[in-house]
């Protein structure tokens, strides 16, 4: 599987949300279509614990949903890396408790498509750094945050490759493959 990192990140590079610039429910129609054919590729989830713990008490929940997340994410695999859970509680859950990093190498070799880390960013930060993300993939949403953690870690450089690029309203999506 490849391994995709997808992020909502502010104009100035925030992944972590310290002010309320995204609502997960209040989506373009245009937004949430891309999502779903990025969805059709998505074998896989790939998340930190503190993530699949926000993910899981918040998405099963989501009865109502138009925009596909709450159904997608219900019916994926979804892999957690953590050494603190030992029931996931959600459908479709494995917990992997090994080094993240081989965790991750070994995921990437099974068969598939997409393996997607959302969220999740100090797990994303140690796989960039390792160079095992194979594309990234950034919503761009108008909003200076000033502070937070990014979606690359300080100090981290690597040429990247425009695979893609849309608008969705005053949202951007960028899509980059890392240059090696």
């Amino acid at each position: 599987m490849r391994l995709v990192i997808t992020q909502n990140v502010t104009a100035d590079g925030a992944v972590e949300m310290l002010d309320d610039w995204f609502d997960p429910g209040d989506q373009d129609p245009e937004l949430a279509a891309e999502t779903r054919r990025q969805d059709e590729s998505c074998d896989a989830v790939l998340l930190g614990r503190q993530t699949f713990e926000d993910f899981r008490g918040y998405w099963p929940q989501q009865t109502d949903d138009t925009t596909g997340v709450a159904d997608q994410l219900n019916r994926v695999r979804k892999y957690v890396i953590t050494t603190t859970l030992t029931e996931p509680g959600w459908q479709n859950t494995t917990l992997l408790a090994g080094d993240p990093i081989e965790e991750v190498r070994r995921l990437k070799q099974a068969p598939g498509n997409d393996m997607v880390l959302t969220g999740s960013i100090t797990l994303a930060h140690l796989l960039i750094v390792e160079d095992l993300a194979d594309e990234y993939r950034m919503f761009v949403y108008p909003y200076l945050q000033g502070r937070g953690r990014r979606f690359f870690p300080d100090g981290y450089a690597c040429r990247l490759e425009l695979a893609d690029q849309r608008r969705f309203g005053a949202v951007s999506y960028l899509s980059y493959l890392p240059r090696r």
